[in-house]
């Protein structure tokens, strides 16, 4: 009897210690949110943007000092200045935003109508639309569902007598098969235009990305990872196609920048003095935020990487920093009782983890079969080519991403390690009752 007391005694104290270790939020027998249960989180993530008092000087001083645009001010070239001095490029150029920035660029290597243009269909449409503008064609490459970046391995194959140009697009700030991507380009004589748009300070073998193509192009809009509610810019070191991006954006004039002469077709996409004052004091804190956010997401992957059904999304060996703009992983409903990826991203939502399926599949969206059915595209290319571009753009892997894809923004990884745990802990959560919410 006394050895049932002593044995009773000693597991009663073992499971009061294990429940002390763990996490208020961390019960087992929790309901889900989504079914009437308390949510496992309740505060919300860090906000965005961050803003501190040498945002309002700065931004009060160009108010005040009556200098917005930067023909008249200095803040442009200070930030550019800055920017390249950061990246390691011999050029920066600021711009309107990071759609600008893709066009300017286009049109800095000369893609036009009848052009094709390599592309993922895994992206944000701006860098589908900056093809467009053009009258050029997109390609689009498959995806590797691995990476979520597009697959260079099979951008060889897509390459006509037309292709003019590779525009990689390093997608939630992790950087593309680099090395793959530059080689094709070079042996086939292509410009690699780098779509960095999201990859603020991200590395491929310790080289800033937007400096291993021709150029390279970023975007500073309201939820990126360097923010000035809108803006972009370009990055090269090549000074000739530097030139011809400043004069585009000025309305094709000349170097002295102003007045009335004009040495090429443009428009005007240049960045204001506002935007660019706010670039500046926002990139004193850059750094800090990046290194933030790349510690919690390798705490975060280990952990949701135990989880079967859960896949973080890879990384390829040559890339050094993650810029985790988008923090991204696959959902395998067959690990979570087969329940649909929209029950699942509700589920996570209702336990305050903010989450999103990500993109859909670009190749596949009307406005394109619009476009090609325009006026302008008919009159550039015979119809047979634009019959056949659907054949030519199928992307299997891609619709399979599409349908298992959830994203987590940047700024739930600026939380501390605790707000990592919480995340990890809705997903098992979800896990365990997954069969009860499938059948409700």
């Amino acid at each position: 009897m006394r050895n049932d007391l002593t044995r009773r005694k000693l597991l009663a104290a073992a499971s009061t210690a294990i429940a002390a270790a763990r996490p208020s939020w961390a019960n087992d027998n929790d309901k889900l949110a989504v079914l009437g249960g308390s949510p496992l989180r309740t505060a919300p993530f860090p906000g965005w943007p961050v803003i501190a008092e040498n945002e309002e000087q700065a931004w009060m001083k160009v108010l005040r000092g009556g200098k917005w645009n930067r023909l008249d001010g200095d803040h442009a070239r200070q930030f550019e200045e800055a920017w390249a001095a950061k990246l390691g490029a011999k050029h920066c150029l600021a711009t309107a935003n990071g759609t600008s920035a893709l066009i300017i660029s286009l049109n800095a290597l000369g893609i036009g109508p009848g052009d094709e243009v390599i592309v993922p269909p895994y992206t944000f449409v701006a860098t589908i639309n900056a093809v467009l503008m053009q009258h050029a064609i997109p390609v689009f490459v498959d995806t590797d569902p691995e990476t979520f970046q597009i697959d260079a391995r099979k951008i060889e194959a897509a390459i006509t007598e037309r292709t003019r140009c590779i525009l990689p697009v390093h997608l939630g700030g992790s950087p593309a098969d680099m090395d793959t991507i530059l080689e094709i380009g070079r042996k086939h004589r292509l410009p690699v235009l780098e779509d960095a748009c999201q990859a603020h300070l991200a590395e491929w073998r310790e080289r800033k990305v937007s400096m291993l193509g021709a150029l390279g192009c970023f975007s500073f809009q309201a939820s990126k990872n360097l923010n000035s509610g809108e803006g972009g810019a370009i990055l090269t070191n090549d000074t000739d196609l530097y030139r011809v991006c400043q004069s585009f954006h000025n309305n094709g004039r000349g170097d002295t920048g102003s007045g009335f002469g004009y040495v090429r077709n443009g428009a005007n996409l240049r960045i204001t003095e506002f935007q660019a004052v706010l670039l500046t004091e926002q990139l004193k804190r850059v750094e800090n935020q990046s290194r933030r956010r790349e510690q919690n997401a390798a705490y975060l992957t280990k952990q949701l990487a135990e989880i079967p059904g859960i896949r973080p999304a890879r990384m390829y060996p040559g890339a050094t920093r993650n810029a985790y703009h988008l923090y991204m992983f696959r959902y395998d409903k067959t690990q979570f009782a087969n329940l649909a990826r929209r029950q699942f991203l509700k589920a996570l939502e209702a336990e305050g983890i903010p989450c999103s399926g990500g993109y859909t599949p670009l190749n596949k969206e009307p406005f394109l079969k619009h476009s090609f059915d325009s006026r302008a595209y008919r009159a550039i290319y015979p119809s047979k080519q634009l019959e056949e571009w659907t054949e030519r753009n199928h992307c299997p892997a891609n619709d399979r991403l599409c349908e298992e894809a959830v994203w987590f923004t940047q700024t739930m990884l600026l939380g501390q390690s605790e707000d990592m745990d919480q995340i990890t802990g809705a997903v098992r959560k979800i896990q365990r009752q997954a069969a009860m919410l499938a059948r409700s």
